[in-house]
C-alpha cells in the first residue's frame, strides 16, 4: 500500500464523514440513488432530496412502477433532471432483465442508462465489496493538485492520466474507506476554492502544496462565453388557476411541466388562441428572471395573460393548477420561481 493510500485511510476513519444518510448501508439501491444525486450537486443540497425520494420510492420496485412525472417531480428543484429520467428507466431495465435485483457485475451496472465508470465503481465498492478506483470530480482535484497533472481534467489525455494514478495508489485493503477518503478529501479539504492544506492528511507530499500552486490546479476549463438566449413564459391565469404545459420528453427540462414558452417576436394573446383556442388579455410584463444553464443563459420574461373566457376544451400535454399545486408539481426551478413570486403578490 502506498503511503498516499495509507494517510487517507488514517484520516477517513477519524476525520471522514460518516453519518450521511447513504452511508452505514450496503444496499445498491440506497447507493445508486445517491451516488446519481451527488454528481454535479453539493452533498448539503441532496440530503433532503434524498431523504425524500427514499421515502416514496424505498427501493427499485417502487421507482420502476411510479410514473415518470412522480419521479420527476420529487427531483424538481435538484437540476440536471436526465439523471431522473435516466434513474427511472434503468430501474425498469433492473426489474426486466435482472428480476429486480441491482445487478452485481461491474459491466452489467455500466451498461445501465446514467452511470458511468465512476460512478458505477462507487456502487460497487461501498455496495459489493467489488473494489474498483473512481474519479469524480472531487478526486481529480485531489490527483491533479497532489501529483502535479497538468491541463483541464475532462480532456481525454488528461483523463487517461488520473485513471492511471486511481488505479496505481488503490489499496489491497480498506478500500471503502479508502474510496471515501477520497470523496471527503475533496468535498472537505482540497475545495476548489480556498482549501484547507494545513488540514490535509497529505501535506507534506502534495505537489501543487508544495510549489504554492493550488490555485492554478486543477488547469480550469478554457474560458467560454455562454450564448444568451430570450423567451417568453406565458402566465395564462383561469381565477386561481394557471396553465401548465408538459415539455417534450427531450431536451431542456425534458418531461417536466412549465408555463407554455413562446419567443420574444411573438405575440403572446394570439399565440394563446391559436394553439390553445384561449382569449386573453394581458397584463404588464413581470420582472426577468434570469438562469444559467450548461451551455447557455436564458432570460426569461413572464407575461401575464388572464383569460376572458371559459376554455372549450383542453389542448393535449396541459394542465390547470392552482398556484400552489403548480409550485409542488415538477416544474424547472425558474417556473417555480415565478409562481413564487406571483403567489407572495397575491
Amino acid at each position: 500500500m502506498s503511503h498516499f493510500s495509507q494517510q487517507i485511510i488514517t484520516w477517513q476513519k477519524q476525520y471522514g464523514r460518516h453519518d450521511l444518510p447513504w452511508q452505514n448501508t450496503q444496499d445498491p439501491y440506497a447507493i445508486w440513488v445517491s451516488e446519481i444525486m451527488l454528481q454535479q450537486t453539493l452533498v448539503a443540497a441532496v440530503i433532503d432530496y434524498y431523504q425524500r425520494f427514499m421515502t416514496r420510492f424505498p427501493n427499485i420496485a417502487a421507482l420502476s412502477s411510479a410514473s415518470q412525472e412522480e419521479v420527476l417531480q420529487h427531483w424538481s428543484g435538484l437540476g440536471y433532471y436526465s439523471r431522473a429520467r435516466n434513474l427511472h428507466n434503468a430501474a425498469q431495465t433492473i426489474m426486466d432483465h435482472f428480476n429486480g435485483i441491482f445487478p452485481n457485475q461491474f459491466d452489467d451496472i455500466l451498461k445501465l442508462t446514467g452511470i458511468g465508470r465512476s460512478t458505477a465503481a462507487a456502487i460497487s465498492t461501498f455496495a459489493l465489496n467489488a473494489a474498483q478506483p473512481i474519479l469524480d470530480g472531487n478526486v481529480k482535484r485531489v490527483f491533479a493538485r497532489h501529483f502535479l497533472v497538468e491541463g483541464w481534467p475532462s480532456t481525454p489525455k488528461v483523463q487517461a492520466q488520473l485513471w492511471q494514478l486511481a488505479e496505481q495508489h488503490m489499496p489491497n485493503v480498506d478500500m471503502i474507506a479508502y474510496t471515501q477518503g477520497l470523496m471527503d478529501l475533496g468535498a472537505t479539504r482540497c475545495t476548489r476554492s480556498k482549501p484547507k492544506c494545513l488540514e490535509c492528511p497529505i501535506q507534506s507530499t502534495c505537489g501543487a502544496y508544495l510549489q504554492n500552486r493550488t490555485t492554478h490546479l486543477p488547469t480550469p476549463k478554457p474560458r467560454k462565453t455562454l450564448p444568451q438566449k430570450e423567451c417568453v413564459m406565458m402566465l395564462i391565469s383561469q381565477g386561481n388557476e394557471i396553465l401548465l404545459e408538459k415539455r417534450p420528453a427531450t431536451g431542456i427540462w425534458g418531461g417536466l411541466w412549465s408555463l407554455p414558452e413562446i419567443a420574444t417576436h411573438e405575440i403572446a394573446t394570439e399565440v394563446a388562441q391559436l394553439r390553445y383556442g384561449l382569449t386573453v388579455e394581458p397584463s404588464e410584463p413581470l420582472e426577468m428572471i434570469n438562469h444559467v444553464f450548461t451551455h447557455f443563459k436564458l432570460a426569461i420574461t413572464p407575461q401575464p395573460l388572464i383569460l376572458m373566457h371559459k376554455p372549450t376544451y383542453q389542448p393535449n400535454n396541459t394542465i390547470w393548477l392552482s398556484v400552489d399545486d403548480a409550485i409542488s408539481a415538477a416544474i424547472p426551478t425558474p417556473i417555480r420561481t415565478i409562481l413564487n413570486r406571483i403567489k407572495n403578490f397575491n
